[in-house]
């Protein structure tokens, strides 16, 4: 059976051998090869709070670009909701970035022109909804989340706290399955990283949200239900609170080689 056709159920995400070589440039008129992921397996289901771990140049972020769809993989399978995300197009690709995942970055990355408001209704415009429905849900989220009072506000008005609140509204704003968060709490102070960590912890519980998390910090992790900890681009532990279990460590990197 080929990986087209294989189907698999009740798991949101499942990864199959995946791994993700960069090609850098060239050296003596050879390419030179820089594998970041090893023979990822992985299975995650609806309603998980998952933290993926690992010091910089885990991978732990290529893994999370590659489970957006911002990215593919090397070779390996990525099968998102039932679906093999390598055979879809790129207009599918797009429609399931918008529609069925939410993302949040460390950066914001809020339009700095626009108010709150209009940053949140923003999704909602590009797939299709008028005006005034996108800005009514938009309004609904913003209180949603504690910021009813500072709707008509642009980003440079608002704290850290507060932008990171506006993206995680904009990242719900189309009722996605799931939502990806890259070290959503950097930029931010202590207490408002886990103010905002009690919100991903409420969505999570509230309203069966699937959220995986990127984090370096052992303090934000522990919000979550599952931790998945990468070193040197391979999966060494995987388990529940007091249920970790330890993978062996195989070092098969591809570094500098053509």
């Amino acid at each position: 059976m080929s990986g087209k056709d294989r189907t698999p159920t009740q798991t949101l995400i499942r990864v199959e051998d995946l791994c993700k070589v960069y090609q850098l440039g060239s050296h003596t008129n050879q390419p030179i090869r820089h594998q970041v992921l090893f023979d990822i397996n992985l299975e995650i289901y609806p309603a998980e709070f998952i933290a993926i771990m690992g010091q910089s140049g885990s991978g732990k972020s290529t893994l999370m670009n590659i489970l957006g769809c911002l990215d593919t993989p090397t070779s390996g399978n990525y099968w998102l909701a039932g679906r093999n995300v390598a055979y879809l197009s790129n207009d599918e690709l797009a429609h399931v970035r918008n529609r069925n995942i939410g993302f949040v970055f460390q950066g914001f990355n809020l339009l700095r022109r626009m108010t709150a408001l209009d940053n949140v209704a923003a999704p909602l415009l590009y797939a299709g909804m008028n005006r005034n429905e996108s800005r009514k849900r938009a309004l609904t989220l913003l209180q949603q989340t504690g910021l009813g009072q500072f709707t008509l506000h642009y980003p440079n008005q608002l704290s850290g706290g507060q932008q990171q609140r506006v993206a995680i509204s904009r990242a719900l704003v189309n009722q996605p399955q799931l939502i990806l968060a890259d070290e959503p709490t950097g930029n931010l102070d202590t207490q408002t990283s886990h103010e905002i960590m009690a919100l991903f912890k409420q969505l999570n519980s509230d309203q069966g949200i699937t959220i995986i998390l990127v984090t370096h910090e052992d303090d934000i992790a522990s919000y979550a239900n599952r931790f998945i900890r990468l070193k040197d681009g391979r999966i060494i532990q995987d388990g529940g609170k007091g249920t970790l279990l330890s993978i062996p460590f195989q070092d098969k990197r591809i570094t500098s080689q053509p």
